[in-house]
């Protein structure tokens, strides 16, 4: 049945969406469902059309003065409005208890009667459930050919029955009655089958193991009554409808039945499959994969919906999650399983993906889906979510990897703010190699086996040495020296960052200590993260430090990355006002590389400004690099800060930056980063001295 239209643009809801029902949408012009449609319904109309010109008017006539008839009529367009359904038999949409009438019709009255009767119901029933016409079409299609099997099967063991000429079994008749049976069955069926296989893109196997066998045992009831009913029709007309009561208590078990297992497999607030059917569905759908197609797992997570909550309360924050149910299992392809594993996740499956590509195309219809406002309470909200993707056999060989992995790949696309992104195994953190590399970074805290060393910075007029920033450096005992673009993105996905900044703060002050009381009044910059910047424990742990080697608050200069400047937190938070009224200078590196406008700086109390060395380093080559450079030094220069550029390789880059006016730079030319011992020689013969015409070193 289609579902209703949700007005989540201009109002609540008080109820979850129900998932729509795909069936209703008209299959593509020349596709091979549409091309089974049309000769399932051309052949099945064309049988119904030659029943009815054989069912002469007397006859017609006859059947219209038997009450019995119009008892049978009721009773059919009741079975076809009431399907028995069964969780086995939900796929192909129930099994209609009007099957054990509709035999028993065509039984006593013939072909013609029961395949009028049946297709009459059919048409009332799926006007009844706004049904679309293709689908009633074809629903009347297929029962009339599986009447017609049924009507040739009795033909064969000499039953031509009609309304002037009815006929009734005995026991002899079991094996003709077995046999029509079995052929109705099996044609209506299969015809069944057929249509939801293409429509859902599955294996006709895969849809008649799981729906027709399970469905035997039904039919296999219903149609085993049916000669009874004709036995008593022949007998009695009038006890007839007492055959209702055994179908009403079978109808209401199997009711019964398939709501306690539409509760164990489905989430109670919004209705979407849970995470038990999810695991069976995709197994199913690992189980059949092809070489040449993909199994796609999408998880997405609202982003801010913890907010909703926390603002509004948890009934408006239900309210969001039906709308967004209902805006996902309305974006996706026949066939694909949307779920709700929890909370504000969902997962969608994808059973037959053809390529990433068409993944990534699926993912983003979601999220365009998603950012329509809603307006609850009063209230506009903009959605957005992230979205991880993993792919069978490309990421994961079955469910819970391929879980795990979209899970990585949706806290990838968060931090990125990307919206979407693929697995990739060299960013996970979850990795075998990568779990324990964390693991020898703990011991390597622990230990006190990092160690800093030292890159000046100096000023481009003059040669003054204007301070050094302090570069982790890790030797691993096995690997030998481990990037920090390799452990560093590994600290911040896990609970080691704050650790691990703390260590480089406390190394770094007790090296300014050496320095500073032994003459070397150089401040030494630190790099933080954007949630270090925002941990409050960050402010105590200078201030402690400050004061237990004596030092000025400038003897530490923190640098951040423009990440921050998207930060709003960044410009409410305590912490960066107490590191202000602490007097620790703030310096923002990578600069230019980030999505920020530049006016933002004005926002934040910054000291210096770090342009970023992938700019620095083409001046000379590139026209736009050397337009970005100057405008940034333009601009930083105006707010009253300083201008660091990063990356100085050569004395001709030196030369153009100190005639654009910038203040100091770093890189190889100037100073290469060097161990405590060669930092203290280096500085001891170079500060304070005017900036000689060769490289510095």
């Amino acid at each position: 049945m289609p579902c209703p239209e949700i007005g989540d643009s201009t109002g609540p809801i008080d109820r979850a969406p129900a998932p729509p029902d795909t069936r209703d949408a008209g299959p593509r012009l020349g596709s091979p469902l549409w091309t089974y449609f049309a000769a399932i319904t051309t052949i099945g109309f064309t049988a119904l059309v030659v029943a009815t010109v054989r069912l002469g008017g007397p006859e017609l006539a006859l059947l219209g003065a038997a009450p019995l008839f119009w008892v049978l009529v009721v009773l059919v367009f009741l079975g076809e409005l009431r399907p028995v359904m069964v969780s086995s038999s939900a796929l192909v949409g129930g099994t209609p208890t009007s099957t054990m009438f509709t035999f028993a019709v065509l039984m006593h009255y013939g072909l013609s009667a029961a395949a009028i009767m049946q297709a009459v119901a059919m048409l009332v029933s799926g006007l009844v459930h706004k049904r679309a016409w293709h689908r009633i079409a074809f629903n009347i299609a297929q029962v009339t050919l599986a009447c017609l099997a049924a009507a040739v099967t009795f033909g064969m063991f000499g039953v031509h029955s009609r309304p002037t000429h009815t006929w009734t079994p005995t026991g002899a008749d079991i094996p003709a009655i077995l046999l029509a049976g079995l052929a109705y069955f099996l044609v209506r069926g299969l015809l069944v089958c057929g249509a939801v296989a293409l429509h859902e893109r599955k294996s006709v196997l895969r849809v008649l193991k799981t729906s027709l066998v399970p469905q035997g045992l039904v039919y296999g009831a219903l149609l085993g009554l049916a000669p009874l009913v004709v036995v008593v029709m022949d007998h009695s007309a009038g006890l007839v409808p007492l055959f209702v009561a055994p179908l009403a208590a079978v109808y209401f078990t199997a009711t019964l039945s398939m709501r306690r297992d539409h509760q164990a497999m489905h989430d109670g607030l919004t209705g979407l499959p849970n995470r038990k059917l999810l695991i069976l569905r995709t197994e199913e759908a690992l189980a059949e994969a092809r070489h040449d197609e993909r199994v796609g797992l999408l998880l997405l997570d609202l982003d801010r919906f913890k907010e909703v909550n926390d603002t509004l309360g948890h009934p408006v924050g239900d309210l969001l999650l039906k709308i967004v149910a209902h805006r996902l299992t309305h974006s996706v392809r026949p066939g694909d399983v949307v779920a709700r594993l929890g909370g504000d996740e969902f997962a969608v499956l994808l059973p037959q993906i053809r390529d990433a590509q068409a993944a990534k195309e699926v993912a983003s219809r979601l999220r365009v889906a998603l950012t329509e406002p809603v307006r609850l309470e009063g209230m506009t909200f903009d959605l957005d979510a992230s979205i991880g993707i993993a792919l069978y056999p490309d990421h994961a060989p079955d469910f819970e990897l391929l879980l795990q992995r979209s899970d990585v790949a949706m806290y990838m696309a968060k931090e990125a703010r990307s919206g979407v992104e693929f697995y990739v195994a060299e960013r996970d953190r979850n990795s075998p190699e990568r779990l324990s590399l964390l693991g020898d970074l703990r011991r390597a805290i622990d230990g006190a086996e990092l160690d800093l060393h030292y890159q000046p910075k100096v000023a481009l007029q003059d040669g003054r040495v204007e301070g050094v920033e302090a570069l982790l450096r890790w030797w691993h005992p096995v690997r030998g020296p481990v990037s920090p673009g390799e452990f560093i993105p590994l600290a911040e996905q896990s609970y080691l960052m704050r650790e691990l900044t703390q260590y480089v703060i406390a190394k770094a002050l007790d090296q300014a200590a050496r320095w500073w009381h032994s003459g070397l009044e150089v401040p030494i910059s630190v790099n933080v993260s954007a949630r270090d910047l925002l941990d409050s424990g960050l402010p105590d742990q200078l201030s402690a430090g400050l004061a237990q080697y004596s030092l000025p608050a400038n003897a530490i200069h923190l640098e951040v990355t423009e990440r921050i400047l998207m930060t709003d937190q960044a410009y409410s938070a305590d912490t960066i006002r107490t590191l202000a009224t602490l007097g620790v200078p703030l310096a923002l590196d990578d600069f230019g590389t980030g999505y920020s406008t530049l006016v933002r700086l004005q926002r934040l109390e910054v000291d210096e400004v770090k342009i970023d060395a992938s700019f620095v380093r083409k001046l000379g080559e590139s026209a736009d690099d050397e337009r970005i450079v100057r405008s940034i030094i333009d601009l930083v220069r105006s707010l009253g800060l300083r201008a660091v550029a990063e990356g100085v390789e050569s004395a001709d880059i030196a030369a153009q930056l100190r005639g654009m006016g910038c203040h100091a730079g770093q890189g190889w030319w100037l100073a290469e980063p060097m161990p405590a011992e060669e930092a203290v020689v280096w500085l001891r013969s170079r500060l304070r001295l005017p900036m000689a015409t060769s490289r510095v070193d």
